[in-house]
């Protein structure tokens, strides 16, 4: 996912707790539980948890995210420095890269001889799951103990940061972290061009073709989109799959359950669609040469009607747009609740290396602590578990996001990050996408590679 994109480019998380009541209905998750563990992870697990940091001596702790968006920039640079001032013994090493870099470098830094302590780990096959292959994130089992995750996190959320020792089956075994920030994608809209086109916040599919429509033949950029980074066309394509596709059939096919293919007519529709966005003019020129940067910009600097993207980019949009943008996420039909991509942020993990895991999990838990949410939300991120005192002023895009999270986590709405499906989809959904904007595939072949890259994964376990 984020994405997963920004932090989601990130990318992003899948289903995640409901805001209200803290829990989701409906979505696919394995009960929690305790893996096969190896003799490393029985090892690691013994031994009593020391909470208090200020007993370590003098300790410098890395660690590695992905928070380059402004929002979430502030409120990582607040809390290590609050941290710091809390346990003077501590110092904070941070090493904060793009969603793109850290797919492409964590591994390596992992493998080092001299490994971050803390890192941020993207959920699902790709990231997660292979570093728990290789042995190079350690449980928190007894930390999530320690410090009550396993009481503050709804179990559907911690679930999604669980895999088997050997890597190999997602959402059960050992609790490989815990995320600070709750996500979910959706459509920014300029309020202003909006109104001058006549038109209402679009809540479907079609009507958000309609306006797609009517901006182009009026001559202003439908939406801002670059895809250089790659990760916003998972997130374009989820938002049309989302509407075509249904939530069953999207969590069968990402959680590997039931008999769900990527060649269903669903699927098959969404890359029409979005083929037919590319070709109509919708996404502009250039897309796959511009970065995402490049697009939140340009949106933010009035140059469309729509931007696409996750709640991660309110914090960028908010300071320029000020109440004149608006966020929403579309239903499958009139009168039915919405359905996107969302869940939670990249979760925070304990290497297996690390020389101060029990200073390391005390830092995790000052991040996710009920101040750690706070002080997301005051930096304009959207918290995990939003404090009980969170309310953003009414007519702000900060207010819209809460109001569509709400609505999408309490109404099951929430769909999982596409990416998650394979170790490889990653990079087989991004190239495809690209490849499908640019006229280079047709709809149907663009998911015969999906289904290709999803049946040998089938097929290997």
């Amino acid at each position: 996912m984020t994405e997963r994109t920004s932090r989601r480019t990130r990318r992003r998380v899948i289903a995640a707790a409901a805001l209200a009541t803290g829990v989701l209905t409906g979505m696919a998750a394995c009960a929690p539980g305790q893996g096969s563990g190896s003799s490393a992870d029985s090892t690691r697990s013994a031994g009593p948890v020391s909470t208090d940091p200020a007993k370590a001596g003098k300790v410098t702790l890395t660690e590695w995210d992905q928070n380059t968006d402004p929002g979430t920039n502030a409120s990582s640079e607040a809390l290590n420095e609050a941290f710091m001032k809390k346990y003077p013994n501590v110092t904070i090493k941070r090493v904060s890269r793009s969603f793109s870099d850290l797919k492409t470098t964590l591994k390596l830094a992992l493998s080092s001889a001299n490994p971050p302590d803390v890192v941020q780990a993207n959920q699902g096959y790709p990231d997660m799951g292979a570093f728990v292959k290789a042995g190079l994130l350690q449980p928190v089992d007894r930390y999530a103990k320690a410090y009550g995750w396993n009481t503050s996190f709804p179990s559907q959320l911690l679930d999604l940061n669980r895999f088997t020792s050997d890597g190999r089956t997602w959402k059960t075994g050992n609790l490989y972290g815990v995320s600070q920030t709750g996500e979910i994608v959706g459509i920014y809209y300029n309020k202003a061009k909006l109104k001058a086109l006549g038109l209402s916040v679009p809540t479907t599919l079609p009507e958000f073709e309609t306006a797609l429509a009517k901006a182009k033949s009026s001559g202003l950029q439908p939406i801002s989109y670059g895809d250089a980074d790659k990760s916003p066309g998972i997130h374009l394509f989820g938002v049309a799959q989302a509407a075509t596709a249904g939530k069953a059939e999207v969590r069968k096919l990402v959680f590997n359950e039931g008999d769900a293919k990527w060649t269903d007519p669903g699927t098959l529709k969404a890359a029409t669609t979005l083929g037919s966005w590319a070709e109509n003019g919708y996404l502009g020129s250039g897309f796959n040469g511009q970065s995402k940067d490049q697009a939140v910009a340009a949106f933010a600097g009035g140059k469309s009607l729509f931007l696409v993207d996750g709640t991660w980019q309110a914090a960028v949009v908010a300071p320029k747009m000020k109440t004149n943008v608006g966020f929403t996420a579309l239903s499958p039909a009139t009168g039915q609740p919405p359905l996107t991509q969302g869940g939670q942020g990249l979760a925070w993990a304990v290497t297996s290396k690390s020389k101060h895991p029990d200073v390391a999990a005390a830092y995790i838990n000052f991040l996710v602590d009920n101040n750690g949410m706070k002080v997301s939300a005051d930096n304009g991120n959207l918290p995990a578990l939003p404090p009980a005192d969170y309310k953003p002023a009414s007519g702000t895009v900060a207010a819209d996001v809460l109001t569509q999270w709400k609505s999408v986590s309490q109404k099951d709405g929430l769909l999982p990050y596409l990416d998650y499906t394979t170790p490889t989809f990653y990079d087989t959904l991004t190239a495809a996408v690209q490849e499908l904007t640019a006229g280079q595939l047709t709809p149907k072949a663009f998911t015969d590679q999906l289904q290709s890259d999803y049946s040998s994964f089938q097929n290997s376990r």
